[in-house]
């Protein structure tokens, strides 16, 4: 069973709330090759639309964000946009999606960060995160069980301007150019798209990927020209594909 193929059966099959969706979900994909792609793509698409919504609306612009971090085969659409317009009707029950995502992901922490660095993606869509999708994102990121660092350091990534690349790298200012070094190239392995679909995020969704190197990329440019190191620029700078 394809991805959409079976996201298309377990939209067939809601009636009434996320717990419901996320049970089928799990029914239908089982334990099979492909599970974790469609349980990925259904997290995002359920938590992408209440989080668009918990400012009161859903922007075309997140809307626009949202239908970008999908490459829909034609003849798709309707299945996508209609889990999408059933989970924006509103805020409520947005805890349940996340605890059963949560299940669904409890032995792979890594892909939980990834989802919540989709959910980023949108809320920044229309030009900045409002208070209630940056309280909604931290509700879900309890819910995953990621640290307060890891939260604060994916929001730095996500800033429009003036980010901290030392916050962006999750190192401190006082740490030797050795350690910021390390940490750079750790995080630029470990968000290589092939890494990500290898844990299980579709290849839809390396925008993800490309969007997080480009940030590591200027946060060590940034901190490279602070340090004096502008040799190390163009030898260190990595590309995620």
């Amino acid at each position: 069973m394809s991805l959409w193929s079976a996201l298309a059966a377990a939209v067939s099959a809601i009636q009434s709330g996320g717990a419901q969706f996320f049970d089928r979900l799990a029914a239908l994909v089982g334990g099979g090759e492909g599970r974790n792609s469609v349980a990925f793509t259904a997290a995002m698409i359920a938590l992408s639309a209440k989080m668009a919504k918990a400012d009161g609306v859903v922007t075309t612009d997140e809307e626009i964000a949202f239908f970008s971090l999908f490459d829909i085969p034609p003849g798709e659409e309707r299945n996508v946009a209609r889990v999408f317009d059933l989970a924006k009707q509103d805020v409520a029950g947005f805890d349940a999606y996340a605890r059963r995502i949560a299940g669904l992901f409890a032995d792979q922490p890594e892909t939980l960060v990834d989802i919540l660095d989709g959910l980023f993606h949108i809320a920044k869509a229309d030009g900045y995160i409002h208070e209630a999708e940056l309280v909604y994102l931290e509700t879900v990121a309890e819910i995953f069980g990621i640290e307060q660092r890891c939260f604060d350091q994916i929001c730095e990534r996500h800033v429009i301007s003036g980010a901290d690349p030392y916050k962006v790298l999750g190192v401190d200012r006082s740490a030797s150019d050795e350690e910021v070094r390390r940490a750079y190239r750790k995080q630029v392995m470990e968000s290589h798209p092939d890494r990500l679909i290898a844990r299980g995020v579709p290849e839809e969704f390396v925008r993800i990927a490309n969007d997080r190197v480009a940030a590591l990329n200027e946060a060590w440019r940034k901190i490279s020209l602070e340090r004096g190191h502008r040799n190390n620029i163009s030898g260190e700078g990595e590309r995620s594909s």
